[in-house]
Formats: C-alpha cells, sequence, structure tokens
C-alpha cells in the first residue's frame, strides 16, 4: 500500500523524490528532444500559427504530449519517445504530400472555403456548415476592419479559419458593426429611414413592408434596425 501524501509537504512540492542528479538528466532529456523536434519539424517546413491547418492542428497537439512526457518522466525511453515524434512527424507530411496532389483529400482532411457574406448580407446557410454565429462573422469582419455590412461585396471563410474580405468600390446602407451590438445595442425599427435590415443578418428591405414581429425572410429572425452608410472615416474605407 502506498505511504499516505502528507498536504503541503514543500519537500515533495518542489524537489520531489528523484536524486538531486535528475535535474541534470531532466536538462540533458530536454536539449534532445527539443533539438531532435526541431530537425524534424524544419524538415517538414514551419507555418505561421495564423495559417495552422487542421493537419498541422494535430501535429502541434500531438507533439507536446510526446515531447513534454519525454523530458521529464524518468520511465520514458528517449528513443521510445523520438519513434513517437518521428511517426507523428512522419505522418504530417504525408498528409501534408496527400493534399498538395489531391483536391479531394484537401477538402476532405482540411475542409472546404465557404462564401459567408454576399452583397452586405451574411449567408446563414453558409455559417451552419461550419457550426458558427453571425456573431462571430461580424467579430471577424471588425478585426478586418469593417464598420457596416454595406461596405461587404462579398467574404469567404478560409479553410484554415481566415477570413477574406471583398469591399464595395461604393458602399451602400447596411447594418452597422461599430459599435458592436453587445456595446452599444441597435435601436428600434422607427418606421423611418430610406431602408430597414435585419440585426441578425445584415438583410436590407424597405421599411414600408416591416413591422417589429415580421419575420426575416434569410435568417429567420424577427429583429429590425434603420440601415445605416458607414461613416466617411471608418476603418478600410481609405
Amino acid at each position: 500500500m502506498d505511504d499516505p501524501v502528507t498536504p503541503f509537504d514543500l519537500g515533495r512540492m518542489f524537489f520531489g523524490d528523484h536524486p538531486p542528479l535528475f535535474y541534470a538528466e531532466i536538462a540533458f532529456r530536454t536539449v534532445v528532444i527539443y533539438a531532435y523536434t526541431l530537425a524534424l519539424i524544419r524538415w517538414i517546413g514551419g507555418r505561421s500559427v495564423a495559417q495552422l491547418s487542421m493537419v498541422d492542428l494535430l501535429l502541434v497537439i500531438a507533439l507536446g504530449s510526446a515531447v513534454g512526457d519525454a523530458t521529464f518522466y524518468a520511465d520514458v525511453p528517449l528513443l521510445q519517445a523520438m519513434l513517437v515524434i518521428t511517426l507523428i512527424v512522419g505522418l504530417n507530411k504525408l498528409l501534408d504530400t496527400l493534399i498538395e496532389r489531391s483536391d479531394r483529400a484537401k477538402r476532405i482532411i482540411d475542409g472546404r472555403t465557404i462564401e459567408v457574406a454576399r452583397n452586405g448580407r451574411i449567408l446563414c446557410d453558409g455559417l451552419r456548415r461550419r457550426d458558427l454565429s453571425p456573431l462571430e462573422i461580424k467579430s471577424m469582419l471588425r478585426v478586418a476592419g469593417v464598420a457596416n455590412l454595406g461596405q461587404v461585396e462579398s467574404a469567404y471563410l478560409e479553410a484554415g479559419g481566415g477570413l477574406s474580405v471583398f469591399r464595395r468600390a461604393a458602399p451602400v446602407q447596411g447594418l452597422p458593426l461599430v459599435p458592436p451590438m453587445d456595446v452599444t445595442p441597435l435601436p428600434p425599427l422607427d418606421g423611418g429611414g430610406d431602408a430597414a435590415c435585419c440585426s441578425n443578418c445584415g438583410a436590407v428591405q424597405d421599411p414600408a413592408q416591416v413591422r417589429a414581429d415580421t419575420v426575416c425572410d434569410q435568417c429567420g429572425r424577427c429583429q429590425w434596425t434603420p440601415a445605416r452608410l458607414a461613416p466617411p472615416d471608418a476603418p478600410g474605407q481609405h
């Protein structure tokens, strides 16, 4: 039967039960595993964090466990850990090669690019394919410098997770994105103005045909606000 653990035993908490020389072994293990992993990563070719694909993300997760265990667990032999790391990196290289040579494999592994906005309106059908909400796309559009959906001609969510935005040459009235709704709520529809827009997807309608309980035929919500033009000094307008 194992000895009972003494709570707040500082010696156990900070030093453990290993001899002092084990710290030198940990340092040696760390250097060996780090250098070996770095060499393999250089072999497969590194990418920036913003360009990580699904395969690359899986590589990071799997390597994190294999590399971490080998650095300070005394019962994990270095050669076993290096074999695991080699297999993980090799599988990643194999999948990358398959993705480069086959469009079908790329769609299956990395996913497809989907259109998420067109002509100043968020496409909710496209968002459902990625399990995203209009709020998340609005946030990504703000990060891209878009202050109003009327500025957007089209927007695409890339397979790697980035958002590509193409702006209109001449912005039109649309749903304001700045300030965010959770900072300043959008004003309710008052029956005036040139156009009304859905507060959820940005679909623009004739205000004479919209009431407070009118259901948007694009997203099924009944939240309406007056459409607005982006201010002249809005980010992304220059």
